[in-house]
């Protein structure tokens, strides 16, 4: 039996999948605040590996040296790099460098640029296995990626994370992690458009939970105010943002401030992907793949778009019981089939 585990080292959650025979059996999300240090990274590898065990292969990809614990990209990666060796081992460990392929540790340094941040070439590449033509967006607690699939390969006009940005395909929004003083900067309240306090009072998790839309396990980082995650904190920290307390006004005031913010966040990706779309590159027909826990927002997106959604996880073999944490984890299950595939050949 063929055993991988797929990786994918952020920021702010570590997060792993274990294919058997090319079929995802188990996957997990824990958190891993590596601007805290890299010490953080011993225990969510102690915590991921207590639900998807250990490997002879371990195939990693990572966004987080993007963190500050390092002064530049290339000495995250090399950092991160290390770090997986010394906790993986004495498994094999290969690095996704996306249009490079893997590359294994002395190669790391000569491929830093490919290796940063490309998890989402990863998640890309296995959905045009797939999927010939589609448009894959992956929306996860910080960021959403939006990669054009066209002749079943990633179709994307940038690769690292600046020109990404300018051409709509990484948006810095995600279901849990965004404060809210960076999305709108006035919103309707009481009859009247109101500023933002431009402090971290709330985030998009409070958003969505007030809202009913927090799926389970999705917020695994501490509120604002280090006070309890239910509807009614979300909704005094939300108050807080426009300067008031809870009690001034009833529930459903600050459920339709909530959902103000919930329509912004959803707008402001449409439009990336409005705009990557435009290249005119995908039939009309071609499906939107949705992927990461705020694959419920990518659905809304699809209906809008009057366009096909297929979960990522639809993709893919996998245990049922694993299915909707693989969908979460879509760059590590990518990760682990793609090397499935390369290695086996």
């Amino acid at each position: 039996m063929q055993i991988i585990i797929g990786w994918d080292i952020g920021g702010a959650h570590l997060k792993a999948a274990r294919a058997e025979d090319g079929i995802i059996t188990h996957a997990a999300q824990v958190p891993s605040p590596l601007w805290l240090g890299l010490e953080e990274l011993d225990c969510a590898f102690a915590q991921a590996q207590a639900i998807v065990g250990r490997a002879p292969l371990n195939a990693i990809t990572m966004t987080g040296e993007l963190c500050d614990a390092f002064a530049t990209r290339e000495e995250g990666v090399v950092g991160l790099a290390g770090a997986a060796e010394r906790l993986l081992a004495p498994g094999a460990v290969w690095f996704y460098a996306g249009r490079s392929g893997f590359v294994g540790a002395p190669e790391i340094a000569a491929h830093a640029s490919d290796i940063a941040s490309a998890n989402w070439h990863a998640s890309a590449a296995l959905s045009g296995h797939r999927a010939p033509q589609a448009l894959f967006i992956d929306m996860g607690s910080s960021t959403t990626d939006i990669i054009p699939i066209a002749g079943s390969r990633p179709a994307a006009l940038g690769y690292a994370d600046a020109a990404r940005l300018g051409h709509g395909e990484l948006v810095y929004t995600g279901l849990v992690r965004t404060f809210l003083m960076a999305g709108p900067k006035l919103v309707p309240f009481a009859g009247q458009w109101t500023p933002l306090m431009n402090e971290w009072f709330a985030d998009m998790a409070d958003v969505h939970r007030i809202l009913g839309q927090l799926p389970a396990g999705a917020d695994l980082t501490d509120t604002a105010d280090g006070r309890e995650k239910t509807a009614a904190a979300s909704r005094a920290r939300l108050a807080r943002m426009i300067g008031r307390d809870s009690c001034e006004a009833d529930a459903a005031a600050w459920d339709r401030l909530a959902r103000f913010f919930a329509e912004a966040q959803l707008r402001e990706i449409m439009d990336a992907a409005a705009l990557v779309l435009s290249r005119s590159i995908l039939d009309a027909g071609a499906p939107i793949v949705g992927a990461g826990v705020g694959r419920g927002v990518i659905r809304q997106i699809a209906h809008r778009f009057e366009r096909p959604f297929v979960a990522f996880d639809e993709l893919i073999e996998a245990l049922p019981e694993a299915r909707s944490k693989a969908c979460d984890c879509a760059p590590a299950c990518a990760a682990a089939l793609v090397a499935a595939a390369q290695f086996s050949a």
